[in-house]
C-alpha cells in the first residue's frame, strides 16, 4: 500500500458494494480493525459509511450495524430505500447512495491528501478523476478474486493505486462467524445485521 505517515486521509465506504465484495470472498469485515488499519497509515480525518435503510419496517437488519458504526468512529450517511414494481410486475427495492458519496468526497477533497474508496462501482470513475484534479491521491479497495470480480476495470485503471480486498482479509476479518440476517432487497442494498450496539440507540427521525 502506498501511504505516507504525514498525509491526511479520508475513507469512503460504499456499504452495499463492500459487503458484496467481502461476501464474494467468504468473510465478514470487522470495521473496528478496518478503521484502525488505515488510521495507522496516516492522519485519518474521517471515515464515511454509506447505506440505504428500509425505514418502513419495524425492525431493519441494518440498524445494529449502523448504530455500531456511529458509536465507533464512523460518519454514517443513510437514506430510505424506495420500492417499485418492474416491467414484469416484480417488487423491487432500491437505495443508491452514489450521489451522496460523490458530493461528500468532492467537499472533503479540499482538506485531505489521500482518499480511500471502498467500492468497485465503475460509475465512480469520473468522481475519482475529479478528485485527482484537485491534487488528491485516490486508492480504490475492492476485489478481482470474487466470481464475478467486483471492481470495474475503468475504476481500477483511474485510481492512483488499487488494494485487493482479499489481501486485507487476514487483517480486517471478524474473528468468529456471525449470524447474518438479510432483507429482501436488491443485491446493492443487502448487508448483514452482524454488530451489536455499544452505545445508546440512535433515535429514529
Amino acid at each position: 500500500m502506498s501511504f505516507y505517515p504525514e498525509e491526511s486521509l479520508a475513507l469512503f465506504l460504499d456499504g452495499a458494494n463492500l459487503y458484496s465484495a467481502a461476501r464474494g470472498l467468504g468473510f465478514d469485515i470487522d470495521f473496528r480493525k478496518l478503521r484502525a488499519e488505515f488510521a495507522s497509515k496516516g492522519r485519518l480525518l474521517r471515515a464515511f459509511y454509506y447505506t440505504a435503510v428500509m425505514e418502513d419496517q419495524e425492525y431493519s437488519p441494518l440498524r445494529p450495524l449502523v448504530d455500531w458504526l456511529a458509536y465507533n468512529g464512523f460518519t454514517i450517511v443513510t437514506k430510505p430505500t424506495k420500492e417499485y414494481t418492474d416491467a414484469a410486475g416484480r417488487r423491487k427495492i432500491k437505495g443508491n447512495m452514489d450521489i451522496e458519496l460523490a458530493i461528500d468526497m468532492l467537499e472533503v477533497a479540499h482538506h485531505v491528501d489521500h482518499v480511500v474508496l471502498f467500492s468497485g462501482d465503475g460509475d465512480f470513475r469520473r468522481l475519482v478523476e475529479a478528485v485527482q484534479r484537485r491534487g488528491v491521491r485516490v486508492t480504490v479497495v475492492s476485489t478481482l478474486r470474487s466470481q464475478p470480480p467486483m471492481v470495474a476495470d475503468e475504476l481500477r485503471r483511474q485510481a492512483d493505486s488499487f488494494i485487493e480486498l482479499a489481501d486485507l482479509q487476514a487483517i480486517i476479518q471478524r474473528d468468529a462467524p456471525v449470524r447474518t440476517e438479510m432483507a429482501r432487497t436488491e443485491p446493492d442494498t443487502v448487508e448483514p445485521a452482524s454488530y451489536e450496539r455499544t452505545g445508546p440507540r440512535i433515535p429514529r427521525s
